[in-house]
């Protein structure tokens, strides 16, 4: 694969309108519905060709084959796909190769055009360096910069509760990452979660999956699941939405870090998906079955139960997000446990009204930022005692 040709142009997304100062997506953007068979050639050569031609203006370039890169591990699951830990054995690079079915539905094909063409231009310390991409049919591989002490959300459950002065910097990267991401690129994240911040043994604090399009999780009909829980209210209501609505997420996710729980898991612990409330379709019949139907009648309870959990869980999942939009916002607390300036900071990125809350550029001028901003924290350090 040539990496070296001009740099292509892709077809455009739907473009955001412009409202004031900030872009702002539109409500409810779901695109019609295609058939995957009759559009996959198609896809399959813009997806060819924009990988032949993404021009990687980096200090680094790799010739990427599959046959060059070793698996060590899986790593976890991705948007749309696996990622897995290798090394691209010509240069013995440690790199993080996600995996994303080409026959995918085709919100999730627009997904993977736009995180190849974000992540080849983009070029921040605190985003994640982006090596190439080839088709290893009927996958596409994306191989990016591997962060080896992995996700805040993998090391928050791993240590507990993280340090708050630690907090304050993941904010401060974060921020700056996202303040690149709009004001260069006009790109809102959508997505951030502790399990999207990386850190590694530097000391560096990075954020990925930021190539998720508005029309693949802007549908609440299509996102009750766990990542929407990290989603402000004006877009769990289908409401327009900013750049301001990254910043509702970062609070949610710096309350869970230095709280090592989710913030809002005391108010919706529920007792009703244990099992022993499962009711039994069977039980009336229990005494007509006969051992050889004892182990159909097992597989059937398991079904049973396994549907009566799933179902409270989507029950579940509606409730919070209820409470999400109509309960107050939730604290970084107990108050008096963590400095002033954090709590003001949480506050303010908790803001219910998004005309009020402000935006990643404008916190990074918050106090307790500039604190982060000139604390002598050693994060190399902090990083060696896990």
């Amino acid at each position: 694969m040539n990496l070296k040709a001009p740099k292509v142009s892709l077809a455009p997304v739907a473009e955001p309108e412009t409202a004031g100062d900030l872009l702002t997506v539109p409500s409810t953007a779901n695109s019609a519905p295609t058939t995957a068979s009759s559009h996959r050639m198609t896809y399959h050569t813009t997806l060819s060709n924009t990988l032949a031609n993404l021009d990687l203006n980096a200090e680094k370039k790799f010739d990427l084959r599959n046959e060059d890169l070793a698996e060590l591990r899986e790593l976890g699951q991705g948007n749309g796909g696996s990622v897995k830990k290798v090394e691209h054995l010509p240069t013995h690079t440690i790199m993080a190769k996600k995996i994303v079915l080409i026959d995918a539905k085709p919100s999730v094909r627009k997904q993977i055009l736009r995180e190849l063409q974000i992540m080849h231009d983009c070029h921040s310390q605190y985003i994640i360096s982006f090596y190439g991409a080839f088709i290893a049919d009927p996958n596409i591989c994306i191989c990016m910069e591997f962060m080896d002490k992995g996700s805040l959300d993998g090391i928050y459950k791993k240590i507990g509760p993280i340090d708050i002065e630690v907090v304050s910097k993941v904010a401060l990267a974060v921020l700056e990452g996202l303040t690149y991401l709009y004001d260069v690129h006009r790109i809102i994240h959508r997505d951030i979660k502790p399990s999207n911040i990386l850190f590694n043994s530097q000391g560096q604090i990075k954020i990925c999956d930021f190539g998720v399009s508005g029309e693949l999780i802007n549908s609440i009909a299509d996102t009750f699941v766990g990542t929407s829980t990290y989603m402000s209210p004006e877009r769990i209501q289908g409401a327009q939405y900013t750049v301001k609505s990254d910043v509702w997420s970062l609070g949610i996710s710096l309350i869970e870090l230095a709280l090592g729980r989710f913030p809002f898991s005391d108010s919706t612990d529920e007792d009703d998906d244990d099992l022993s409330s499962c009711p039994s379709d069977l039980s009336d019949l229990e005494s007509t079955l006969s051992p050889a139907r004892v182990k159909s009648r097992e597989s059937y309870l398991a079904q049973k139960a396994s549907q009566e959990a799933e179902r409270q869980a989507r029950k579940s999942q509606k409730q919070l997000l209820q409470h999400i939009v109509n309960e107050p916002a939730p604290k970084l607390g107990p108050e008096g446990r963590f400095p002033k300036e954090s709590e003001d900071f949480v506050d303010g990125c908790l803001l219910k009204d998004p005309e009020v809350r402000q935006t990643p550029k404008q916190l990074l001028l918050h106090p307790w930022i500039e604190h982060a901003r000139n604390s002598d924290l050693n994060l190399v350090e902090w990083a060696s005692t896990f």
